[in-house]
């Protein structure tokens, strides 16, 4: 084993009481960093230690006395209550039920008139100011004459007078006699001058850390619990707490129109990324954008001023700091650090432009949910590795690292074992691919409406957890984080501005359900778009749409783009129209290495074929997978498409079936889709990868010949061209 592959690229977290462990960790996975977590404290023995030193630095927290001295500087957030249905007489409306009271606190400070939002829900109109009051007493609105039988929410501004995320730390870990740490608005002058002040003092303090890692610039993603302490909202793109009447009025004033907490509360949906966004919405987030890389640039320049780097946690506080967006690249940051869960949260963080270095922080966490009597850490990290390694491939993070804390993981040696394995190869990759685009067979993009703002991120509702209703549309995001795909994210104000973008892509992917952001609702009514993508595949091009694409309901369809795709949704309106097209049409291109079934996840009810269209798969005359012809271009539809390395090659087969390359299927190739091949021309190698964690034979294609191979579990073999 050569040095590069035994040493670097690592980074482990460390606490006061395990000063040895950490040692024999540090020697054994190779790591050259050392870390502290939210609640340890970096052991004095390793200051001296020859490794980068990280120091976690909150922004927004860990100074009560700041926080309790200047409360009217604390961050905020908007919060709509539940709907209320008035029966007779006056309607009171209690704010903070449902939200536990250790997190949060009404705002009466300021002007409550102003900036809270009573509307009647069943006309939509907002109740005039004069027509409601709050009684502080009670923590109620009471509206003295509603609409009997209107249903009515309030919308009002709440303290964090508990950090989110300290809050789901102690929760998780189940601490015990500490003190809530409150949040402070840096964006706000006085606590923004001495945001300054105190990072200058806290580097003076840590003379021997060499990276501040920020955790994060300035607002943290919409974490909500109850009562119960139980996760009640979580959204990572939420953009709730991101406000307060002094961001607010700057708001105004740049826009030329009034804000309204609609804008954020969005019906009680909250503005999450399956919201079809507003005008208002976007703008709210590009002046975010704007003034938080802004700031973060100040930051960023002081921290290289005292000789410092600058990293950025991909998590909590990091609102207004998207990394895909043009105003990150302003801010000078030299590494971005981010939580990995799989192929598409690697790819989420690796694909990041503009930095120096980015790490992915593997999982599991050191966390009690996980490292406990019973459980089975091992098996997560394999699940994590295997996935990750795939995105790797593709696109490689620079380093990897582990959070949490180190005293947990030091009960499960077979874990300390394999996690060595994976630091050795993680090296090994890094060495064999860096700097070097793979080969890609085409290129495909992605429709929806956010774009490359949430590149990788679309259908993730929170840190990749699975949802009954989204993993049969993320199945579709995992599979390319790992593909020969060069991929890309595109927007329908991508489009409008810029129909031109269209002419470098094969293959338009769009994927979800009917009138979510991520298949458009209504921005399939504007022709500008319909129009472009009908002339795309009509001109040669390929569409591929999964579950209910350019789903809405007007003019005569429900899917926008289904005289195109070949296949349309019954929604009750044509049920007058006998329907014939039900036979499957066997041996297509695409399902030839589909042994049984095809497992298309939930699946989508009621979907019918014109005639003309090839059916792949119906169940119950509902319509799974169909592909059409249009124009000189070809369209597939799928249902759903869980992640599995099965689901990975139909949707390989689909890419190429869909821009007319079936001829080229066999370079660089595996028979068996649980293999993988690599091609990385310029540095004149290729890999061969076996995903499982059991032996596998297979038949590799390269780009002149072809051999057979056994690969052991979990194998790698590299090749030189």
């Amino acid at each position: 084993m050569n040095d590069a592959r035994k040493m670097g690229r690592v980074t482990i977290p460390t606490d006061l009481d395990v000063v040895p462990q950490t040692l024999e960790i540090m020697k054994r996975w190779g790591a050259d960093a050392i870390r502290d977590c939210d609640g340890t404290d970096f052991p004095a023995e390793l200051r001296n230690q020859d490794a980068k030193i990280y120091s976690t630095y909150y922004t927004t927290r860990k100074d009560n006395a700041w926080a309790k001295a200047n409360p009217d500087e604390v961050q905020q957030c908007y919060i709509m209550t539940g709907f209320h249905t008035a029966i007779g007489g006056a309607l009171e409306i209690p704010l903070i039920k449902g939200i536990s009271p250790e997190l949060m606190e009404v705002n009466t400070r300021d002007d409550i008139k102003r900036w809270w939002e009573v509307v009647d829900r069943t006309t939509g109109d907002i109740v005039p100011v004069d027509a409601w009051n709050y009684n502080a007493d009670t923590g109620c609105v009471v509206i003295p004459n509603p609409a009997a039988f209107h249903e009515y929410t309030v919308a009002f501004l709440a303290y964090l007078i508990w950090d989110p995320v300290h809050m789901y730390n102690a929760v998780t870990n189940n601490w015990q006699n500490f003190e809530h740490q409150i949040t402070f608005d840096v964006r706000q002058p006085k606590t923004r001058k001495f945001t300054m002040e105190r990072l200058r003092k806290f580097v003076a303090d840590h003379p021997y850390v060499n990276v501040i890692r920020y955790t994060t610039f300035f607002h943290q993603f919409t974490l909500m619990f109850d009562e119960l302490k139980r996760e009640k909202y979580v959204d990572w793109y939420g953009y709730s707490a991101s406000v307060s009447p002094y961001i607010l009025e700057q708001f105004e004033k740049e826009v030329g129109y009034k804000f309204r907490p609609e804008f954020i509360v969005d019906q009680g949906y909250y503005n999450n990324q399956y919201r079809v966004p507003s005008k208002e919405f976007k703008d709210f987030q590009a002046f975010q954008r704007r003034e938080v890389c802004a700031l973060v640039k100040e930051m960023v320049d002081l921290t290289h001023e005292l000789g410092k780097e600058a990293m950025m946690f991909l998590g909590d506080h990091w609102i207004g700091t998207e990394p895909f967006m043009e105003e990150f690249k302003t801010t000078g940051l030299d590494a971005v650090v981010g939580s990995v869960g799989n192929g598409s949260t690697l790819r989420l963080i690796s694909d990041i432009p503009g930095v120096k270095y980015t790490e992915g922080r593997f999982l599991p966490y050191f966390f009690p949910d996980t490292f406990h009597e019973g459980g089975d850490p091992v098996k997560e990290a394999k699940e994590n590795w295997v996935t990750a390694r795939r995105a790797i491939l593709r696109k490689p993070i620079d380093r990897i690292g582990y959070g949490g804390y180190l005293k947990l993981a030091l009960d499960f040696p077979e874990f300390i074992d394999y996690v060595e394995s994976v630091c050795n190869e993680f090296r090994e990759l890094y060495e064999n691919i860096k700097g070097t685009t793979p080969y890609c067979v085409k290129t495909v993009a992605v429709l929806n409406s956010w774009g490359k703002m949430r590149a990788w991120g679309c259908h993730m509702v929170h840190h990749a957890l699975y949802q009954k209703q989204n993993y049969s549309y993320a199945g579709i995001i995992e599979a390319l984080s790992g593909a020969p795909f060069d991929v890309k994210f595109i927007s329908f104000d991508d489009i409008r501005n810029n129909p031109t973008i269209l002419d470098s892509i094969d293959v338009i992917i769009n994927v979800g359900d009917g009138d979510t952001a991520h298949t458009g609702g209504a921005e399939w009514e504007d022709p500008a778009i319909s129009s472009a993508v009908r002339k795309f595949v009509h001109n040669g091009g390929g569409f591929i749409g999964v579950g209910e694409p350019s789903g809405h309901q007007y003019q005569g369809h429900y899917l926008q783009l289904a005289t195109l795709l070949g296949v349309e949704k019954e929604t009750g309106f044509t049920l007058n129209y006998d329907k014939y097209n039900w036979e499957e049409k066997q041996g297509h291109f695409i399902l030839e290495d589909v042994a049984g079934e095809v497992d298309f996840g939930e699946g989508k009810k009621s979907i019918y074929a014109y005639e003309g269209t090839d059916i792949l798969v119906q169940k119950e005359k509902e319509v799974q997978m169909a592909v059409n012809s249009f124009g000189n271009g070809r369209s597939v539809y799928i249902s759903g498409l869980p992640y599995s390395f099965e689901n990975s090659r139909v949707l390989y087969r689909a890419i190429l079936w869909a821009a007319h390359g079936e001829e080229i299927l066999h370079k660089w190739f595996s028979t068996n889709y649980n293999v993988e091949v690599h091609a990385f021309v310029a540095n004149g190698k290729y890999c061969v990868v076996n995903n499982t964690y059991v032996p596998q034979d297979t038949v590799v294609y390269t780009d002149n010949g072809s051999f057979e191979l056994h690969l052991d579990a979990n194998e790698i073999r590299w090749y030189s061209l």
